[in-house]
This record gives structure tokens, C-alpha cells and sequence, in this order.
């Protein structure tokens, strides 16, 4: 072994030279760690939105929601009162409580004074002369019933029951329903997925409610519902797919879940939720997909025989899109300015500090491309229009940013996380200028990423999956029921007028007349008629 008194010169110089060298190091690694852990206390206990909070605000955030700020109290009592303030030229209400929906049914109860309070002193009777009404909002429980089916038997006294042609007794077939033999309505069906799926209600805290009820209805028997109910709902998702195939642009994303009881794997291995969203832009389609790999495979598999653009963020199991001729690749500014959003996180609160940073000149870049789209929608531009304005006016800045960020990255450290930031930007660049060639694209990924979020809302009380087969079920249930949120329906009673007609669908036009992008309004009416009856 060689003492490390004969490799080290002796020249004090040169020592000098070393340790200087050895104590840079160590300060660059030093800050690097410092700020990767600053970003990690961020993430664990900061908010999550990507806003920068100013030193003023965190004053506003307290432990516990249920406390009102002075700021909250102030506008709760504004919200108790409805005036209206003249201004000289015009009149402008104050903000208020919005009114109850008119839809809702009214319940008149009439508050009258005793009759001898109605005589004036003078002996007459005073007359109405007007009222005030005040309206609250009251809340019946949910109604539970029981339907009787009840099919009457017929048969011939004179033959007792045969006759050469056969038995003479007739009745009327079952009705089709979704799951035949089951006393599950497909108002009930509606309700126990909408509290899952919707709600984020999972089925055990569900049987604890209808026990409430005086029914005794099994978490059990609620999941075996619900994979029933996916499996008759398949053919839908096949169309599903062929809905979202036909659009000018897919958008796509994945999260993590955990299935416990998967053949050949480990309870705790991760798998995957995949999400694609496209179609009409009017009518937009969304399919989940459920997947024990993250592999590009499965997107590639999806999106096979498809022409257009899809939208990702900048996860490297999308690259093989970057080779597909029929694809266009788009990137993902939201995952971009993310980045440098990370970096302000670490840096404390905005008013105790200068917005001189790198960050900060990175998000000014990035502020004025959404600036110029948040304009456009408020002129009320088409597709065309917008394009037109991104080239006038988003295409300089992203030329400017990019020589930017260019001349930026030779002089930040590539491991710190201001450098990750500009290297993802620098790398990503071909797929996220892409996004000013054509009006119809979205600058960022968002419309994907919300449309995950119901999912991973719902896997903080459900946590995981039991089975591969329960969480393909659910894949198939949350594309069925977030398509519907996004064509405007609502959930419970699209579902319900679907689950009344789907056992009577056979053919491939009445499947996609069922459809949340193409059913027929009165359908659902129809079936908020059954429900008020």
C-alpha cells in the first residue's frame, strides 16, 4: 500500500492548488444536495400547486381548512347579502351567493302574521302589500325502494297445461337487465360506481352506509357487480377507441397503482394506469388502460394505424413516436416550466427575495407564450386565428428563448437543478415548438393530466388493487364515466340511462347511439323521471 505522503507533492503551491480545487468540489456537491433536499421538504409539505407563494400567503395557510381566515369570514357574510350598489353611468351588484338552481323543487312555506297583528290603530284592516323571500337549501336522504317484477302465469284448465303442441303455460320473459338474476337495478349499478368511481367512495365505507339504511349490501357482492358490469360495457370501449383514432390530436399520460394479487409478481411491484384522450374536441373520448408495464409498447400498441399529433410529456418510453412518419411528436410546456418552478421552490418565499434568478427569467419566457393563448381565447379566435397570432408573436419569443437557454446551459451546473431544467428544455425543444404550427394543439399536456386526476384521487382511499382483472374493470369503468364528465353529462344519470339500454343493444349502431359523445339527451331525461317517480 502506497502512503499518501509519496503521491502528494511538496511544492506548498501546488497543495494550495488542490485543496482549493478539493473544497470547490465538495461546495458544488454541498449545494446540489442542499437543494435537492429544499425541493424534497417542498414537495413532502408544501402545496402542490405550482403558483409561487409569496411570504404574505403562507401566513394565509393554515393547519386545518375548518379554521376561516378573517379574509374567508369577511366573505361569508358578503355571500349572506345581495345588494346592489348605484355607480354613476351604471349599476353593479356586489358579489353574492349564487342562486339555488331553478330547476331544483320549491317547498313554499308561508311565515303570516296572526290576524289581530293585520287591523290598524285606526280600526281598519291593513292590506298586502308585497313580501320578502329568502330561499334555503334542504337535503331529503337517499330513497331506498324495492321494484317487484311481477309476471303473471297463464295456462289452458281444459288442456291442464299440455296439449300436442307442448305446455300450454306461457308468461312474459324477464326483463333484460344488466346483470340478469340480481336484484340490482341500474339505478342501484349507477349509484354504487358513481360512489366508487366519482366519489372516490370505496365499496367497504359504501356497505357501512346502506347498513345505515337497514340494507345489508356486501362490499363482495358491490365488486363482483362492478367487474360484471366492465365486462358488458367492453364493447363500448372498443368504439371508444376508434372514437378517439378519427381526432386530430392524442394526448396521453400514466400513473402508478398497486395490484396486490397479480400472477408472477410481487405484491409491491408497480404497475401502470394509462390514459389517452382525443377525438372530437367538441366531443372528446378518453380510455384507460390498465398495464403491469410502463413500456413504451403499450402506447405504441394503442396508437397503432393512427395519423396526427399526439401530445406527451417528455417520459422516454414516448421517443418511438419521434420516428413514426404518420405522428406528429408535441411536448409539454406545463412539464417544462415545472422544472423551473421546482427550482423558485427552493428558494423561499418570493417577496424575501429578488426575481433576478435564472428560474425567474425562464418562467418570464414561459408566462409570455400562455399570455399570448389566454388572449386569443379572449378574443374569441378559431383555430386559424390562433395560429396566425402564435406566429406572429409566439414564434420570435421562442426563438429568443431557445438562444437563451442555449447560452444559459454553458454556464450552470448541469447536475443542479436550474441545469436539469435548461438541459430538459434544451432536449425536448423539437417536440415543444411544435405546438405554434397548428391552432388546434394546447401549448401543454393538461386535459391528459386532469383527466388522470379523478383516478389518483380515487387511489388515495382505495389504495390498491386486489386483481389484475379489478383493475382492468376499473380502467374500463373510469374511461365509460370520465368520457361522460367530459361530454357534460352527469355521471349517475348517464350511467343509469345506460344500463337500462345496453342489454337491449346488439348491433354496432345501437351500441354507438349509447355512447356519452352521441346518446340522445332525452334518453337521460327519461331516466331522471324514473329516478324522481
Amino acid at each position: 500500500m502506497t502512503s499518501a505522503n509519496t503521491t502528494l507533492p511538496d511544492d506548498p503551491q501546488v497543495l494550495k492548488g488542490i485543496i482549493a480545487d478539493l473544497i470547490s468540489r465538495y461546495e458544488k456537491q454541498i449545494a446540489i444536495l442542499i437543494e435537492e433536499i429544499r425541493l424534497l421538504r417542498a414537495q413532502r409539505f408544501g402545496r402542490k400547486s405550482e403558483k409561487i407563494v409569496a411570504s404574505t400567503d403562507i401566513e394565509q395557510l393554515l393547519l386545518f381548512d375548518e379554521v376561516p381566515t378573517p379574509v374567508e369570514q369577511a366573505e361569508e357574510q358578503a355571500e349572506e347579502q345581495d345588494a346592489e350598489i348605484g355607480i354613476p353611468a351604471h349599476t353593479r351588484k356586489k358579489p353574492g351567493r349564487k342562486p339555488l338552481p331553478e330547476d331544483l323543487p320549491r317547498v313554499e312555506i308561508v311565515h303570516d302574521l296572526p290576524a289581530e297583528a293585520k287591523i290598524c290603530g285606526c280600526g281598519c284592516e291593513k292590506s298586502r302589500i308585497g313580501e320578502e323571500v329568502s330561499e334555503q337549501l334542504d337535503v331529503i336522504p337517499a330513497k331506498m325502494q324495492v321494484i317487484r317484477h311481477v309476471r303473471p302465469k297463464y295456462a289452458c284448465r281444459r288442456c291442464e297445461g299440455v296439449d300436442d303442441a307442448g305446455p300450454t303455460v306461457v308468461i312474459a320473459p324477464p326483463p333484460a337487465q344488466m346483470i340478469p338474476k340480481s336484484m340490482a337495478t341500474a339505478g342501484l349499478l349507477a349509484h354504487v360506481l358513481t360512489a366508487k368511481f366519482v366519489d372516490a367512495l370505496p365499496f367497504y365505507r359504501q356497505e357501512k352506509i346502506f347498513i345505515r339504511h337497514g340494507v345489508e349490501l356486501r362490499r363482495a357482492t358491490m365488486c363482483c357487480w362492478a367487474m360484471q358490469v366492465a365486462q358488458k360495457c367492453q364493447p363500448l370501449l372498443e368504439l371508444f377507441r376508434e372514437e378517439i383514432l378519427t381526432g386530430p390530436l392524442i394526448q396521453a399520460d400514466e400513473t402508478t397503482v398497486q395490484v396486490l394479487l397479480e400472477p408472477g409478481r410481487a405484491p409491491t411491484t408497480t404497475s401502470y394506469m394509462w390514459i389517452f384522450r382525443g377525438g372530437n374536441s367538441s366531443r372528446p373520448t378518453l380510455v384507460y388502460q390498465y398495464h403491469p408495464s410502463r413500456a413504451g409498447d403499450v402506447a405504441a400498441e394503442f396508437l397503432r394505424g393512427y395519423h396526427g399529433y399526439v401530445q406527451t410529456d417528455g417520459y422516454a418510453g414516448y421517443d418511438f413516436l419521434d420516428h413514426w412518419q404518420a405522428v406528429v411528436h408535441v411536448g409539454c410546456w406545463a412539464h417544462a416550466r415545472r422544472k423551473f418552478t421546482d427550482v423558485i421552490k427552493t428558494l423561499g418565499p418570493s417577496k424575501s427575495r429578488k426575481k433576478t434568478g435564472l428560474a425567474d427569467e425562464a418562467l418570464e419566457y414561459i408566462g409570455k407564450l400562455y399570455a399570448i393563448d389566454k388572449e386569443a381565447k379572449e378574443d374569441g379566435l378559431d383555430a386559424l386565428g390562433l395560429h396566425q397570432k402564435r406566429q406572429a408573436k409566439a414564434v420570435p419569443i421562442l426563438t429568443e428563448f431557445h438562444a437563451w437557454l442555449t447560452e444559459r446551459s454553458k454556464e450552470t451546473p448541469p447536475k443542479s437543478l436550474i441545469g436539469k431544467a435548461i438541459s430538459y428544455t434544451l432536449n425536448q425543444w423539437g417536440r415543444l415548438k411544435r405546438y405554434v404550427d397548428d391552432g388546434r394543439l394546447a401549448p401543454d399536456n393538461n386535459l391528459a393530466e386532469n383527466a388522470i386526476r379523478p383516478f389518483v384521487v380515487g387511489r388515495k382511499n382505495w389504495l390498491f388493487s386486489g386483481i389484475a382483472e379489478g383493475a382492468k374493470a376499473s380502467a374500463t369503468l373510469y374511461s365509460i364515466i370520465e368520457t361522460a364528465k367530459a361530454n357534460g353529462l352527469d355521471p349517475y344519470w348517464y350511467l343509469r340511462a345506460l344500463f337500462d339500454r345496453l342489454p337491449l343493444a346488439k348491433t354496432h349502431d345501437q351500441l354507438r347511439a349509447l355512447l356519452p359523445q352521441h346518446i340522445d339527451r332525452m334518453l337521460i331525461d327519461s331516466a331522471l323521471g324514473q329516478g324522481d317517480e
